[in-house]
């Protein structure tokens, strides 16, 4: 069992920056690749980034491309979001999740183990 608690949310106004921390209580969470999901009221979750499970390869959503990083520290257990230039469009619950694979995944069912997420608002 993988534990996963995110920090790092809140409020910031639209070209800020914010990162995103997701600390895994588990020894075996070094061995599993990452990703970070966010959901807007009223859409679907989607996969924003995502990091195999020695930060050699990694994917990013479209829309978040050339903004946002995702990188990992496995001596820390914690993978980060780094966010920014952020848009109104980013607002969103971000949760984290990890898979029990080592490679990269980028099916939301893919990912066994999830966060209670983090609140980002971008007001314009």
């Amino acid at each position: 069992q993988v534990q996963l608690v995110e920090s790092g949310g809140g409020l910031v106004q639209a070209g800020g920056s914010l990162r995103l921390s997701c600390v895994a209580a588990a020894r075996t969470s070094r061995q599993n690749a990452m990703g970070w999901f966010r959901q807007a009221p009223g859409k679907e979750r989607e996969l924003v980034a995502a990091i195999n499970w020695d930060g050699g390869s990694t994917y990013y959503l479209d829309s978040v491309k050339g903004r946002f990083t995702i990188s990992r520290d496995n001596a820390k257990n914690t993978v980060y979001l780094q966010m920014n230039s952020l848009k109104p469009e980013d607002t969103a619950v971000y949760y984290c999740a990890a898979t029990r694979s080592l490679g990269l995944r980028s099916g939301i069912g893919d990912y066994a183990y999830w966060g209670q997420g983090t609140q980002v608002t971008v007001s314009s």
